[in-house]
């Protein structure tokens, strides 16, 4: 009889108006940190500085931008995810971990859905297909046509990547046996060895490949959206291409350690297309060509995407036999 009244006092306490306000005064006290678990510089840093100041108005205390790189995104996420699931640690998450190491890695420091509260997507950055601007080959037709003969070296940020299981996707569906990986550290030095002609094509997001798209230096030979993207509408999908598996991006979401109460979780995802829609922010997201998908993915709902994509590209993951042992 004690213990039943133990618990009774319990949950009297968890929804008496004091539960409650302590939970809708969050957050009461500063700095609120959102962790980027890549360098300064790079598409995630930029989203969370574009929306620091923002979401600081929204929740009248300090946001702050902490960059926490190193093992392509694992180490952040990682110490996000062992982090107090109070509301003061938030993380900037990104489907090149939540997704593509899941997909790919034997062995993962946690699990990508349940050791976090996923609150929204935020943006999507496309993947495309390059080649340099004085290349022969003009068009997807023929870069597939030319793999299936003879060797076309293709570059991606490294073996487990969105990049790498795009390309080995290609391979696979277009019967091209000679489309040959050639992985890197890091976009950088793949895009430079594009340009002086050792590879013949990259794999890479399209958010800082733009001014080198729109001067010429770079052709698109196909983008993985489901539909052209309104500010490049030269470059045609993949789907439209003859390939419509290859359609999917590198997200960014907004995310914290598991268990974040109900209130906070909910009152975050509530602000995230607010703040994705301001003037500023919409204004930048559109010279990256990585913008909020129409209809906001929230909450629940992002949990289960982000289930789904893992399930997807696991499978393509051993279609193509990439396995990352750790």
């Amino acid at each position: 009889m004690k213990r039943r009244l133990v618990l009774a006092a319990g949950a009297a306490a968890l929804s008496s108006p004091a539960w409650v306000g302590a939970q809708s005064a969050w957050p009461s006290r500063g700095p609120v940190r959102l962790v980027a678990q890549f360098p300064p510089g790079g598409l995630v840093d930029t989203v969370a500085r574009l929306m620091a100041p923002h979401l600081s108005q929204a929740l009248g205390q300090t946001v702050v931008v902490e960059n926490r790189p190193g093992a392509g995104g694992l180490i952040g996420t990682e110490y996000v995810a062992k982090q107090a699931a109070d509301g003061y640690t938030l993380l900037v998450s990104h489907a090149s971990v939540h997704i593509y190491a899941a997909a790919t890695r034997n062995v993962m420091p946690f699990d990508a859905v349940s050791d976090f509260t996923h609150m929204s997507m935020l943006v999507e950055a496309p993947m495309v297909l390059l080649v340099r601007g004085q290349s022969p080959i003009q068009n997807l037709g023929q870069y597939v046509a030319t793999a299936k003969t003879k060797p076309v070296r293709y570059g991606t940020s490294g073996v487990g990547s969105a990049n790498h299981l795009f390309g080995e996707l290609l391979k696979i569906e277009g019967q091209a046996p000679e489309h040959d990986h050639v992985p890197y550290q890091g976009s950088a030095p793949a895009m430079q060895d594009l340009l002086g002609g050792q590879i013949d094509g990259l794999f890479d997001p399209i958010t800082t490949n733009v001014a080198q798209l729109k001067a010429g230096s770079l052709r698109a030979l196909a983008v993985s959206t489901p539909a052209r993207l309104p500010g490049l509408p030269n470059i045609p999908t993949f789907a439209e291409l003859g390939f419509p598996s290859m359609t999917g991006s590198q997200w960014l979401g907004l995310s914290a350690p598991k268990n974040l109460p109900a209130p906070i979780a909910q009152r975050l995802s509530a602000l995230m297309p607010e703040i994705l829609s301001k003037p500023d922010v919409m204004a930048r997201l559109e010279e990256l060509q990585t913008l909020p998908r129409k209809t906001p993915v929230l909450g629940d709902d992002f949990a289960k995407l982000i289930r789904s994509q893992i399930d997807t590209w696991t499978k393509v993951a051993r279609r193509a036999k990439v396995e990352v042992i750790v």
